[in-house]
C-alpha cells in the first residue's frame, strides 16, 4: 500500500503521521518523564512504529483499503513499538 504511492502522497502521510506523532509523544514524554525517550524521540519512534505496522499488516496479506483500518493498525502498531522499547529500556535500567 505505501510502496505504491507517488512522492507527493508519500510526505504528505509521513508528515501527518509526524505531526500526530508529535502531539502523542509529548504526551507521553509529560506522563513518561525520564522514563521516556523524550518528545523528539517518541515522535521518531511513534513514526517508525506506526509504518512498520503497516508494511508488517501488508506483508501478512491484510489490505487495508479503509483508511480507519490502516490507522487502527498504525496506532496499534506504534504503541505496541514504543511500549516494547520502554519496557527494553526498565529492563537495562535495573542491571
Amino acid at each position: 500500500m505505501l510502496l505504491h504511492l507517488d512522492t507527493s502522497w508519500l510526505l504528505m502521510t509521513v508528515a501527518s503521521v509526524a505531526v500526530f506523532g508529535f502531539f502523542f509523544g509529548s504526551a507521553l514524554d509529560a506522563i513518561m518523564q525520564e522514563d521516556g525517550f523524550g518528545s523528539t524521540g517518541n515522535t521518531l519512534l511513534f513514526t517508525l512504529g506506526f509504518f512498520v505496522a503497516i508494511m508488517v499488516a501488508n506483508e501478512h496479506g491484510i489490505v487495508l483499503r479503509d483508511l480507519k483500518l490502516a490507522v487502527a493498525w498504525g496506532l496499534g502498531g506504534a504503541f505496541a513499538f514504543i511500549a516494547a522499547l520502554a519496557l527494553l529500556k526498565a529492563g537495562l535500567a535495573r542491571l
